[in-house]
């Protein structure tokens, strides 16, 4: 049976097609139009996601959508009355698209679909997306599963149990009370954008201190012994206006929201650290909380707020469960894969084998290209590159290339669902490089500074560097851990620094990849979910003794993840990049023709990214 699940029209666009419990394919639709969070009909993703299963829309079975519309609208219109007549400016934005498109999801589906399909839709509510998508894949035969997100059709907040095959929730929290929603207000408030920059504000958070945590539980939160909380919405704007805060946000913090694109002052970087550290302790506590409740040993995640991986990290640390697995597509694209799944195992009733390596295939559920299609490109555009039939020899040059302080695009394989690159479509570098983080931060990405970088680490060495399990498993990037001790330098002068002056100091072995706080978001690789990234860091750890190296998503800022040979080429040409893998092929910069110097504004005006 061919299931296909859509998100669509909200945010982050998607489609997954799911045949007989196994998920075949899935894509996000910003990675094809290359618009940024993408939230049309993901056309393109749903003609992908058929194409590799080798059918059409007339043999679909069913096609599920991740939430329930008329539910959403009766939460919009319940609020919409409850401010008036404040709220009447969001009325009147918001009411003629509902009225012209959200309200007739079938009738928009069937035009998506271009009418091949004549069957029937399922329409699952937008947290029970979010638990399938967290629980079905995972390797557990039953556990505890926690969404956080912004906010569904009322939920915020949701706790279910698995087993098996079967989800029951629990227990909601529900709209305007979102852990999801306050962390983007301060996002917001920052000078960042509200669903994107969320990662910026986590990243920020270490040059700061807390000191405005107490003023905002003493303000802003009701923090309950559970984790459940009420928002004091005299401080917040998303109810009634088209910001995020009020104007009485800014007598708590000394003025209004910083500019976008303005310096970062000490404000704002105590403002991160202040509401990161206030989002842990509540995820906290919700776990915990969920743990008395189900009386679980595992634990699942999706939501936005799962993408929170310092919070992620403390809750396997310091939380309740032994195991936590975390959905790598944890926000609004993954419910397109969990609308699927909810469907064949909840509402079809049928049975489920936990794969104990999970069943998410690497997250590796994209397109793919063929070395001859590959060539195709590359002679099309006149460049000059080398085609390795000996795959050695290409992990070789791979890997010389990265010790030898080169910054390599590498693309391969099928491309990742999710906001993660994992290696499939990634830049990478050496994690040992003084220099790296800030190089590939402003001349590579066009990003600001501060922005940490991950590594990839062989998943059987990942003990000897971060403070983790041995062989414990992190192949999606979702976990904060600490650096070893015996892996940090010492520093007597960095402890005097504050802000931005933290980034001279030099704090450990593999300086590229540790944050100003010593931690890393760490990715384990292993040879069955990578095999050729395996390879190259097995080939770069003989050459230097390493088995940690950078990897950051292919792409520049404001732009999505590159999907296809020419996306890659593109960024690769306009970006200071020094060497680009296309499958079995190797660009090296100095070899192209009119190579030069890239100019960032250029490259951000030319293709409208932000």
């Amino acid at each position: 049976m061919n299931i296909l699940g859509i998100s669509a029209y909200y945010h982050d666009s998607a489609a997954c097609l799911v045949r007989d419990g196994e998920i075949l394919a899935a894509a996000q639709e910003e990675r094809f139009t290359r618009k940024k969070h993408d939230h049309e009909f993901p056309r393109n993703a749903v003609d992908f996601c058929l194409a590799h299963a080798g059918i059409d829309g007339s043999e679909l079975d069913l096609v599920a959508f991740y939430d329930k519309p008329l539910l959403k609208f009766d939460r919009l219109l319940e609020t919409y009355i409850s401010y008036a007549p404040r709220g009447f400016k969001l009325f009147r934005m918001g009411m003629p698209l509902w009225l012209r498109q959200k309200l007739h999801i079938p009738r928009e589906l069937d035009r998506g679909l271009q009418g091949k399909y004549t069957g029937r839709y399922v329409f699952t509510a937008h947290h029970e997306s979010h638990a399938a998508s967290a629980f079905f894949p995972s390797p557990f035969k039953e556990a505890a599963v926690l969404t956080l997100d912004g906010v569904g059709e009322w939920a915020t907040g949701s706790i279910a149990r698995g087993d098996g095959h079967r989800l029951d929730m629990l227990q909601e929290m529900h709209f305007p009370h979102s852990l999801g929603l306050l962390y983007s207000a301060f996002t917001y408030f920052t000078g960042f954008r509200v669903n994107s920059g969320e990662y910026k504000l986590m990243g920020l958070a270490p040059y700061g201190e807390p000191i405005y945590a107490d003023v905002m539980r003493d303000n802003l939160l009701d923090i309950k012994e559970d984790g459940s909380f009420r928002m004091n919405m005299d401080y917040f704007g998303f109810c009634d206006s088209d910001v995020m805060t009020s104007p009485k946000m800014n007598s708590l913090f000394g003025g209004p929201p910083r500019t976008a694109e303005s310096d970062i002052s000490q404000r704002e970087m105590d403002i991160a650290a202040s509401i990161q550290v206030v989002t842990e302790e509540i995820v906290l506590k919700i776990a915990e909380h969920a743990h008395r409740l189900t009386g679980s040993r595992n634990l699942v995640m999706a939501g936005g707020v799962a993408l929170n991986c310092v919070a992620n990290g403390r809750v396997l640390r310091e939380g309740p469960f032994d195991e936590v697995w975390i959905q790598p597509a944890a926000g609004d694209a993954g419910g397109a894969l969990g609308a699927a799944l909810f469907t064949w195992h909840q509402l079809l009733d049928k049975p489920r084998n936990p794969n104990p390596a999970d069943h998410q295939a690497g997250s590796l559920l994209g397109p793919s290209y063929t070395g001859a299609e590959v060539s195709e490109y590359l002679e099309s555009t006149g460049a000059v590159y080398q085609r390795y039939e000996d795959e050695d020899e290409l992990v070789e040059q791979i890997a010389e290339a990265i010790a030898d302080q080169k910054v390599v695009g590498h693309f391969a394989d099928r491309a990742e669902f999710g906001p993660r690159a994992l290696g499939s479509r990634s830049i990478l570098g050496d994690a040992r490089s003084t220099e790296m983080q800030s190089v590939m931060n402003l001349k590579i990405k066009f990003r600001e500074s501060f922005r940490p970088f991950a590594p990839a680490v062989l998943r059987e060495n990942v003990h000897d560097f971060f403070e983790m399990e041995e062989d414990e498993n992190s192949p999606y990037m979702l976990l904060v851990a600490p650096i070893r001790l015996d892996k940090r330098l010492p520093d007597e002068a960095q402890g005097q620094s504050r802000g931005l002056e933290k980034l001279k100091h030099i704090r450990s072995e593999i300086p590229a990849v540790t944050h100003v706080d010593y931690s890393a978001r760490v990715q384990t690789i292993d040879e069955q979910h990578h095999p050729r990234f395996y390879r190259i860091l097995r080939r770069f750890e003989a050459k230097t003794g390493s088995p940690v190296v950078i990897n950051t998503s292919f792409n520049v800022r404001g732009e999505p993840i590159v999907n296809s040979p020419e996306d890659a080429y593109r960024c690769f040409m306009h970006t200071n990049m020094d060497v680009l893998v296309l499958q079995d092929c190797i660009l090296y910069k100095a070899d192209q023709p009119n190579a030069s110097e890239s100019d960032a504004s250029r490259y951000l005006a030319e293709f409208a990214l932000d």
